[in-house]
């Protein structure tokens, strides 16, 4: 991870990956200075065009060089641009210092091993920096690049290399909360003295104080397994060391079935509750495959539209990033090309569309033309400058977008809709994103202890036995 809070300045030497990761990673090098390659420019210039996500960062890029260096002679370029922004609204260079940007104006060289040809774009950026290592002996030269093979290469020769991580939401992501504790036996002894209760439109509220309260936070829920089950929702958190909880449903009880879905386990029951809660406008569900999150997702979604009229229809999207081979271009609507990637919502409304009645095939028919008629399937690439009202959004696979991916489908979201975020980060198919830089980590953080906004963590599988089992061995 790079360190912007070294004893001394350092010259970081930008990869192209790096500035098409974060179009402001031109700004997050604190006091420390930045050299750009003209490779990396060249490569920054081919890689403009389209509407991809990485084609508009690269035009976000181009524009602020574009704006350091306006009115700027090559003797001012030489000795560096200062980096000043007013980036978020607020000039950041008045209560931070800055370095100054570098770009090659000189041809800069340096001898390679043979098996290294310079004329590859990450050899000649290689050079380049080995040329600046032997050239400057007051700071350090450092590479950084989300390429590992580069940095691997960079290593090999000599050189210092890091990952840019300055985007990375916690150093490891098992300190991301879950979404709930589990109470110690001895709760209600601690906490019966001073406890209060009472009751409000048929809801059941705790008042508790305590000094085990100070790290709970809005939308938390908590368990008790003994010596009575009891489980609840952190509603409110007060500094002076008290809570209000207020008591949840339990839908491991059949009465309390969902589309005729039971939760199997505690941590289903909570996120039925965030799924089902009408105060609550953000829900994200972490857990590995066959834990339920769409399952659980599909059947809120259809009893808040079709029974309880809540929302208009279902909106669900998901990243087209494929596990093997591409299979290439898709005829059809926007529709039709987004069925394919759509397998697990077809497969869970199997599920949900089961019929009990003697209908035949016609009644199953008729229920899933009626399901599907409500849920309508959208590409990530047409969300820009829309915005939902009355929906229930569902964004699948979500470990795979990044934190401004993420922000901009979220902010489409209009009065009356819920949106729901589902995903793994241990399963990322996107070059240059981890488990801790997620888009999916990055919300599931930003949004803990927001009043409307709730997280669940699924841990159990639920599909079948072997299916757990080769998530144990495999």
């Amino acid at each position: 991870m790079i360190n912007t809070t070294r004893q001394t300045r350092c010259l970081f030497v930008l990869d192209t990956n790096v500035l098409m990761h974060d179009p402001t990673a031109l700004y997050r090098f604190m006091e420390h200075d930045i050299y750009l390659p003209m490779i990396v420019i060249e490569e920054l210039d081919n890689g403009k065009k389209g509407q991809s996500e990485t084609a508009r960062n690269v035009r976000q890029v181009s524009r602020f060089l574009d704006e350091m260096l306006a009115d700027v002679d090559i003797a001012t370029l030489d000795d560096g641009l200062p980096i000043h922004t007013t980036l978020h609204g607020k000039a950041e260079h008045a209560v931070t210092p800055t370095g100054k940007l570098f770009l090659q104006t000189h041809e800069e060289n340096s001898d390679l091993p043979v098996n290294l040809p310079g004329s590859r774009a990450d050899n000649q950026i290689l050079g380049i920096t080995l040329a600046l290592k032997e050239k400057i002996t007051d700071r350090e030269v450092i590479l950084v690049s989300k390429d590992i093979n580069l940095r691997i290469k960079a290593t090999a020769v000599g050189l210092k290399a890091e990952d840019y991580q300055n985007d990375q939401v916690l150093d490891d992501v098992s300190l991301l909360h879950t979404g709930y504790e589990t109470l110690g036996p001895d709760f209600w002894e601690a906490h019966g003295q001073s406890l209060e209760s009472w009751q409000d439109e048929g809801r059941i509220f705790y008042r508790v104080h305590g000094a085990d309260t100070e790290e709970w936070y809005p939308n938390l829920y908590l368990r008790l397994e003994a010596p009575a089950p009891f489980a609840a929702v952190v509603r409110e958190v007060h500094g002076d060391g008290t809570a209000v909880l207020e008591s949840i449903t339990g839908y491991e009880q059949e009465r309390h079935s969902v589309w005729g879905i039971t939760a199997r386990n505690p941590e289903q029951s909570f996120a039925l509750n965030a799924l089902m809660d009408p105060d609550i406008d953000f829900v994200s569900l972490l857990g590995q495959a066959g834990t339920g999150k769409t399952l659980l997702t599909l059947a809120a979604a259809l009893t808040q539209v079709l029974e309880q009229k809540q929302f208009t229809e279902i909106v669900m999207t998901r990243v087209t990033i494929p596990v093997g081979e591409d299979i290439g271009y898709l005829p059809g609507t926007e529709e039709e090309k987004m069925t394919p990637w759509m397998g697990a919502l077809m497969d869970n409304l199997e599920v949900l569309a089961k019929t009990d009645g003697g209908g035949g095939s016609w009644e199953r028919a008729a229920t899933n033309d009626l399901l599907q008629s409500r849920i309508k399937i959208r590409s990530l690439n047409f969300m820009r400058g829309r915005t939902f009202q009355n929906k229930f959004i569902i964004i699948d696979e979500a470990q795979n977008l990044t934190a401004k991916q993420m922000r901009t489908l979220i902010t489409r979201a209009g009065p009356g809709t819920k949106m729901v975020c589902l995903g793994n980060v241990a399963q990322i198919d996107t070059p240059y994103l981890t488990e801790t830089s997620s888009g999916l980590t990055f919300v599931v953080d930003r949004f803990r202890g927001w009043a409307h906004g709730a997280h669940v963590t699924l841990a159990r599988g639920e599909r079948s036995r072997l299916a757990e089992f080769a998530a144990e061995v495999l």
